[in-house]
């Protein structure tokens, strides 16, 4: 929200601009100089990080060299599926950051943060079959975004007792974000400092927090970026991304002001449609090459996608909601389809795009190798399908490591096993044979084989059902079963005492005298 919505007026309407700057700066020198506690700037590359980090770099540039003696850590967290034009901006800001501050003596450090392998984005949608996040299923937050930069924050707070976080939050953008502001405020302990809700001896610093939109665009248009990035070229950035294609001049509260679009993972099914994207590829015909990544995005935001789900559970259970199971991860056809869509899309790219795009990563080779790793020895798929994928689509070979141990069965046998087990059609019966022989495997040469028996008859729970069917149907038949069996359990006192099971006891005997 900005000022053009009549939300709030400027920050910088008492004093002007030079002067509201001013004060800003010798505020932040001054929280700067008060203590030993390191700073932690969260950067990614948008117009309010920006701003932040360029108000810090100019208080920290005007201090004497002497008194420069606390580290100013700037992290940015790639999701490793940002917007490929915006990771490609911050990643070279990145790299400008810690050349120019190295040169100026600045004790400004940038790390460029990422999410487990184990966490990203296609290790758990390719890999283990989670469905595209859905604001009910939003999986992805949490370990994209929020778990490297805490996991850094916190080592921050072990090595040193507490740190300050220095963020580009302000409380125009929503009122639910002003809200949470003015009520971290009221708990300050320390001036201008919040506590943080989620990182014990951690606070928060927002030196924009009542700037609008319009004051973040006035700055940053004004004073030159100090690491030697061009300001005008992030208008230029969010201008593309804008619908209309331009940014009006404000004139009256009916206008809206640039800067209202939202830059984040190009994969992002939480929002109706990626309007940035949709808008640079409409905007700019430079930017065709990323209409693959559009059509993959829109593909996976498909609002029932029963058809693409196993009807059982991540473990294998069938569970039920209004007498329908509740759908799984991705079955396997599918998260094949989803690989094969994405290495597709990686290798137009590089062939079709402009130059420095001609590497571009949308899977590296590590989440490759983990989404192998959990089809072949977790889900038991060992025909070990990825290579092949990858080979097709790429045009090269693979260049991971081999499997050769986990795989009891060749290509050929896998084929054979799939036509004679699966002659009537049922693919259960196909994975339950392909789980067993696999399970039998790895325990051959175990010198003690326990956990066999258990495993064995797992497999067997999971998939020994002729078909969808057939397991709701039995499904069904359980929660009828359990729902009289508790029917049946429930008997009262009265007719206990009927059947002359129970005795009614004298009221002094309940009293205990």
């Amino acid at each position: 929200m900005s000022q053009a919505k009549g939300a709030r007026k400027s920050a910088f309407e008492d004093g002007g601009l030079s002067a509201s700057l001013d004060r800003l700066i010798k505020e932040i020198q001054e929280l700067y100089l008060a203590d030993r506690i390191p700073w932690v700037v969260g950067y990614s590359g948008g117009k309010d990080s920006t701003a932040t980090l360029q108000l810090v770099w100019m208080a920290l540039e005007a201090l004497p060299e002497v008194q420069r003696t606390k580290q100013i850590h700037v992290i940015s967290t790639d999701t490793l599926v940002e917007n490929p034009v915006v990771a490609s901006w911050v990643a070279h800001s990145l790299d400008l950051i810690g050349e120019v501050a190295g040169a100026r003596g600045l004790p400004i450090e940038p790390h460029r943060l990422t999410p487990q392998i184990t966490d990203t984005f296609w290790v758990n949608l390719i890999g283990r079959g989670y469905p595209a996040p859905r604001p009910k299923f939003r999986w992805c937050t949490e370990r994209l975004k929020i778990k490297p930069s805490n996991e850094f924050i916190r080592n921050m707070v072990r090595k040193h007792g507490e740190a300050i976080l220095v963020l580009g939050t302000r409380k125009a953008e929503s009122s639910g974000r002003a809200a949470r502001m003015n009520s971290l405020e009221s708990r300050r302990v320390r001036d201008r400092l919040s506590p943080n809700s989620n990182l014990p001896n951690s606070l928060v610093y927002s030196p924009i927090e009542d700037w609008t939109n319009d004051d973040v665009w006035l700055f940053l248009m004004q004073r030159p970026n100090p690491w030697g990035y061009d300001n005008k070229d992030l208008l230029t950035m969010y201008m593309g991304a804008s619908a209309d294609a331009e940014c009006p001049l404000v004139v009256d509260t009916s206008t809206p002001s640039c800067g209202d679009s939202r830059f984040g993972c190009w994969t992002c099914t939480l929002v109706e449609q990626d309007k940035s994207m949709s808008a640079m590829i409409q905007n700019d015909e430079e930017k065709e090459w990323m209409r693959p990544l559009l059509d993959i995005r829109n593909e996976l935001d498909k609002t029932n996608d029963r058809d693409r789900r196993d009807f059982r559970r991540m473990n294998g259970t069938v569970q039920l909601f209004n007498d329908k199971p509740i759908p799984g991860p991705y079955l396997q056809q599918w998260r094949e389809a989803w690989l094969k869509k994405l290495l597709e899309a990686q290798t137009y790219i590089r062939q079709e795009g402009p130059s420095h795009v001609a590497q571009i990563e949308l899977i590296t080779l590590a989440e490759l190798e983990e989404i192998r790793r959990i089809w072949v020895v977790e889900k038991h798929e060992f025909e070990d399908s990825l290579p092949g994928i990858y080979e097709n689509a790429v045009g090269a070979p693979y260049p991971g490591s081999p499997m050769d141990d986990h795989l009891p069965l060749g290509t050929e046998e896998v084929r054979l096993l799939r036509d004679i087990v699966g002659e009537d059609g049922n693919p259960l019966h196909f994975e339950m044979v392909r789980e067993l022989l696999d399970i039998e495997q790895r325990h051959r040469a175990m010198s003690r084989r326990a956990g066999l028996f258990d495993a064995l008859e797992d497999a067997m729970r999971k998939s020994f059902y002729d078909n969808e069917e057939d397991a709701v149907g039995r499904a069904l038949t359980r929660k009828q079963q359990k729902e009289l069996d508790r029917n049946q359990d429930y008997v009262s006192n009265e007719e206990l005492m009927e059947v002359g099971l129970i005795k009614q006891l004298p009221i002094e005997s309940v009293n205990g005298s």
